[in-house]
């Protein structure tokens, strides 16, 4: 398995894999958002998304968004997880633990070494990854209506 950043060829593959995300959380985004979040991928802002990808036998499996950003209680940027995805045919595979120690890697090297996230209560399965790479925080999410 290798990971490696998202480049422009690999544009098909990501958004096979972002929608494959997407309908996994019952979602959608229309055309542009996915057109302006690969541009922004693409740019080497490390204040925009980044990405990865995780390729077994030079197939697309996984991807992982990130970025980094400010944070009123630390002088270091922290870096979110975004988007975390592995195709099912891949999922015991070390994908997941691949994408996210890549993400570690790539947020130590570009000084934030606080990385977190969030998903969902019902993902079970990636869970019993989270709670062996990370430590679950006792923070809940609200979002504005």
């Amino acid at each position: 398995m290798s990971v490696r950043p998202i480049v422009a060829s690999d544009r098909d593959d990501w958004q096979h894999l972002w929608t494959g995300y997407l309908e996994f959380y019952d979602s959608t985004v229309p055309p542009e958002v996915y057109e302006k979040t690969f541009e922004r991928l693409l740019d080497n802002d490390p204040m925009t998304p980044m990405g990865l990808i995780a390729q077994l036998d030079n197939e697309a499996v996984g991807l992982v968004h990130y970025f980094l950003h400010y944070h009123a209680w630390k002088v270091e940027k922290v870096c979110y997880l975004q988007d975390l995805f592995t195709l099912p045919a891949a999922r015991g595979h070390g994908v997941g633990r691949a994408l996210i120690e890549a993400v570690y890697e790539k947020a130590d090297h570009l000084g934030a070494p606080n990385v977190y996230w969030t998903t969902q209560d019902f993902n079970e399965t990636a869970r019993k990854l989270y709670d062996r790479v990370g430590k679950l925080s006792p923070f809940i999410k609200y979002v504005r209506e």
